[in-house]
């Protein structure tokens, strides 16, 4: 169960960050109203959420989950694959410092937290454009000090792991089309999503609740059937800015 989690407010300028998407010009006031709801919901599953101030020299600050890996055991800092986020993960070593021990992944290591899925004593470490192999071997061998066990996928496509493969509970995991065949999720029961609602796939296991994005509702259907209570939230303006329900907060 966690009981903690950090956040950061969105910046001004976050409609600058790094994007792919062609989905519109992101709206501030919005994204501050989705925001919240969003650590509201952190909160009402039980949640003390600290809520950091904008960095105003990086737009994509707000996506905390990408500067560190928090296990019981230790607070692991990044070192950003996108050089435009380097410096991000020193607010957030002087925020985790209270809670764990810190060890940081050092260059040329390239390391983002949403190429990184937990499962138990299980790590999967994506390499992408942002993950590069020193790094997951850093990271590995961190946890595999700490009992861990870890393996790297190769991304068949997506910015980040987590943007195509989550876990949901009850050894599920939630998974695009293009990551269903891989074998290193052989042993997990799977949730498989269409095409078109990909973008469900980044649907968040907090205390017994998914919180999963607005707007998909086979993916919602599918999700009922787990047993869990389900929250949709509306996160258009991550969306558009390429972010998910799982990279706004660090959650342990």
């Amino acid at each position: 169960m966690f009981t903690l989690a950090i956040t950061r407010r969105p910046g001004k300028n976050f409609a600058q960050g790094i994007t792919t998407s062609k989905l519109g010009v992101p709206d501030y006031p919005l994204m501050l109203k989705q925001h919240t709801a969003y650590v509201e919901t952190l909160r009402n599953l039980g949640l003390e959420v600290t809520v950091l101030d904008a960095l105003d020299n990086f737009p994509d600050a707000y996506f905390v989950e990408d500067t560190a890996i928090v296990t019981p055991e230790l607070a692991i800092i990044t070192n950003p694959g996108a050089p435009a986020r380097r410096g991000e993960e020193i607010s957030i070593k002087s925020c985790l410092k209270q809670y764990r021990k810190i060890i940081h992944i050092q260059p040329p290591g390239t390391l983002e937290g949403g190429d990184v899925l937990m499962i138990g004593k299980t790590i999967f470490i994506g390499l992408s454009e942002r993950t590069n192999q020193d790094g997951a071997a850093q990271l590995g061998h961190i946890l595999e000090s700490q009992g861990y066990i870890w393996t790297n996928i190769f991304l068949p496509e997506g910015l980040h792991l987590k943007s195509s493969v989550n876990y949901v509970g009850k050894d599920t995991v939630l998974i695009t089309e293009k990551f269903f065949p891989l074998p290193v999720f052989q042993k997990y029961n799977k949730i498989v999503i269409e095409k078109e609602e990909d973008y469900a796939t980044n649907t968040l296991l907090v205390n017994d609740h998914l919180i999963t994005p607005k707007g998909f509702p086979s993916t919602r259907m599918k999700l009922s059937a787990l047993g869990f209570p389900v929250i949709e939230l509306e996160i258009s303006e991550a969306q558009k800015m390429d972010g998910g329900l799982t990279c706004m907060s660090l959650r342990f």
